[in-house]
This record gives C-alpha cells, structure tokens and sequence, in this order.
C-alpha cells in the first residue's frame, strides 16, 4: 500500500501534463480544422477575427467546462463511494442525477423565470433522490445488491417524473434534449463563470472530506467506538458530493460513468488512501470528460455528439465489468 501511495507522486504530474495536452488539443480540433500556430496567435490577440472568436468565445469555455465538470464528477463519485462503501456506487447509478434533472427540468420548460435558481434546485432535486436512495437501500447496514436495486427504482421514480414534465412542455423541449444528454455544444462563457463560481466554493468543501472519507474505511461499529455519529457523517459528506455533482448537471445535463471509473482507476493506481486518491479520482475525471469530448469531435464530425452519450458507451461495459467482479 505504501508503495502505491508513492506512485502519486509521479502519476499524478503525469495527469496534469496529459491534461494540458488535451487542453491545447482541443482549442484546434473540431468541425473547422484550425493549425495549432493560428491557436498560438489567437491565444496572443494577434491572429485572424475569425478564428479568434472560434477559439477564445466558443473552444475556450467549452474545453474549461468539460475539465471542471470532469473534475466534480470525479471528485463527488469518489466521495460517495466513501458514503456507500460500494464500488458500484455512482450519483448517476443512484437515482441522484436524475432527481437533479427532473428539477432542472421543470425549472427550465415550466419556469424559465427562474433559471438562475437551476444550481440550487438542481442541488435539491439530488439531495431527495439520495435520501430515497438511503432509507431504501438501508437495513442493518448498506447492502450492496439493495443498493443497487434502490438506485433503479429511484431512477425508474425520476424518469417517470422527467417523462411527465417533457411531455407537458413538449413544445420547449427541442432545447433541452442535448442538456439531457450532456452536451458542451453550447458551452459559454457565462457558464464557464457559473461553474467556476460553485466550484471554487465546492471542490475545496470536497478536499475538506478526506479524513472522515478515510475514517469511513472503518466498519461502523469501530468509528462508532471512537465517538464519532456514523450516520451523521454519512449524510454530511454525502451532502457535499451532491453538491458537487448537481452543480455540474446544472450546466451541462447528465454525464454518467465518470463517477463510477474514475475513482476506481485511482483506486487501482494509489490505493486506499483518499489522501492520495480523491486528487487523482478528480485528475482522471478532468482527462476523461475532456478526452471524450475531442473523441466525439473526431469520431462524429461535422455531427454534435453529446459527450455524455460517448462517456457512456465508454463506461457502461466497465460498469458491468465490475458488476460481475461485485457479485
């Protein structure tokens, strides 16, 4: 375990260099071909208008949101693993995305008005839909199996809901079918400063985590020994990663799987250790969404895929994967 909590000091640099690569890549790839010394120019203030505004108004803010909202999705599956003590656990698997998006949802088709509410309800919807999930899945512990058929039946109860309220507001819909795909098509740069505004408060809350995260690699009857209230410290830390997530939903819709592999990953690359592995669960997750996002550009062009669709095809053999490892 020691030796694996030294690789964080090599893996993690490696990340970041990866993330820079992805960073400077996606400035130049997409549906028009920009050579990397226009970007060089345009990142001055001294190349063409054009592709100035192609580079700084529209790639810039896309590729800055697809790495924080990599980074929340990582940080937050992390964290709720923690929670559950469950491999499989995830905030899309568990219902919490899709009791955000049933908010979102009804605040953007029936209520427009108030849009600038999205974050907060959005914070809502998931912290109910976790709720339901916990009183559930809960009966002399956490079981695994329950868990999971929580997490169905929450999400079944959220798509019932989402179902309802888009055929009432079928006529507004065409808007917000990529959001409920997880889209950075139209990624701007007031979204960019939203998100940077709830992460800035949220990421360092999440970071905060790792000791009582590490202390919940204990069973319950030990962190109870030592005077802690398990329950409490369960929903408290499940709190912020709600917030962390449905932060994320609020501005680019549903992603899932990143929550679910990446903590996994880091888990494999350093250990136990949240000390070492919430920083590269949310390394990873930033690689990842902003990885995707140029795959889908190169694989699909001129076609818009949202990045939440490749993620998936990406993560759900990696979650059956686990499934069969799980039972």
């Amino acid at each position: 375990m020691v030796h694996k909590q030294r690789r964080f000091w090599y893996i993690a640099p490696v990340i970041i260099l990866l993330i820079g690569f992805v960073f400077i890549l996606s400035l130049y790839v997409g549906s028009v071909g920009i050579h990397i010394s226009d970007v060089t120019k345009a990142l001055l203030g001294k190349g063409n208008e054009t592709i100035s505004i192609i580079v700084l108004e529209a790639r810039m803010p896309r590729v800055i949101i697809a790495l924080i909202v990599g980074a929340n999705l990582g940080l937050s599956g992390a964290i709720i693993k923690a929670v559950m003590k469950n491999p499989l656990a995830d905030t899309g698997l568990l219902g919490i995305q899709s009791g955000a998006v049933s908010v979102a949802l009804l605040i953007m088709l029936a209520f427009p008005a108030f849009s600038a509410f999205l974050p907060i309800g959005t914070f809502l919807g998931g912290i109910v839909a976790y709720i339901i999930v916990m009183v559930l899945a809960y009966k002399n512990g956490i079981n695994p199996m329950r868990l999971i058929l929580a997490g169905v039946a929450v999400n079944a109860l959220f798509g019932a809901i989402i179902g309802i309220i888009t055929i009432y507001h079928s006529d507004k819909l065409q808007g917000a079918l990529g959001w409920l795909n997880g889209t950075l098509t139209n990624a701007t740069f007031e979204d960019m400063q939203l998100l940077l505004i709830y992460s800035a408060i949220a990421l360092p809350i999440g970071f905060m985590t790792i000791p009582k995260c590490n202390l919940l690699l204990l069973d319950d009857e030990a962190i109870s020994n030592l005077g802690f209230n398990v329950n409490l410290i369960r929903f408290l830390i499940a709190t912020v990663a709600v917030f962390i997530s449905t932060i994320s939903v609020s501005i680019v819709g549903v992603i899932g799987f990143v929550g679910l592999v990446c903590p996994h990953i880091a888990r494999l690359l350093v250990g136990n250790n949240y000390k070492y592995m919430l920083p590269i669960s949310t390394l990873l997750g930033a690689l990842l969404v902003a990885s995707a996002d140029i795959l889908q550009k190169i694989i699909f062009n001129p076609v818009e895929m949202p990045v939440g669709i490749v993620i998936s095809l990406l993560g759900a053999p990696f979650f059956l994967y686990l499934l069969r490892k799980a039972m």
